[in-house]
This record gives structure tokens, sequence and C-alpha cells, in this order.
């Protein structure tokens, strides 16, 4: 999946320089832009769920 991810921001980025027409290159920028957050906080709370989860303070609960 996350190779999918990375190939997929990689094309927009590409086709977001071809573009002659600013909409659509500011469009296919800000959509690459999006998707390389969403893909930070997935990994940032795929982190603290682990985290929790492993705590040995919530183990007794």
């Amino acid at each position: 999946m996350e190779e999918e991810l990375h190939e997929l921001i990689r094309a927009l980025e590409e086709m977001s320089e071809r573009q002659s027409d600013y909409h659509a290159q500011a469009l296919l920028f800000a959509t690459s832009k999006l998707l390389q957050e969403q893909d930070k906080r997935i990994a940032l709370m795929e982190g603290e769920l682990d985290g929790t989860l492993w705590s040995p303070r919530n183990w007794g609960e």
C-alpha cells in the first residue's frame, strides 16, 4: 500500500509540473500534499495505537 501511495504522489507531482493551466497545476499539487499529510497522520496514529496497546500501565485494566 505504501509503495502505491508513493507512486501516486510522484505521478501527481509529475502531472502538476507538466500542466500549463494554473488551476489544474494547483489542484494536482494540493492533492499530492494532502496525500502526504494523510500518510503522516496514519503513521502517527498507528504508532499511538501500538504504544497504547503495549503500555504496561494498561495491562491491569
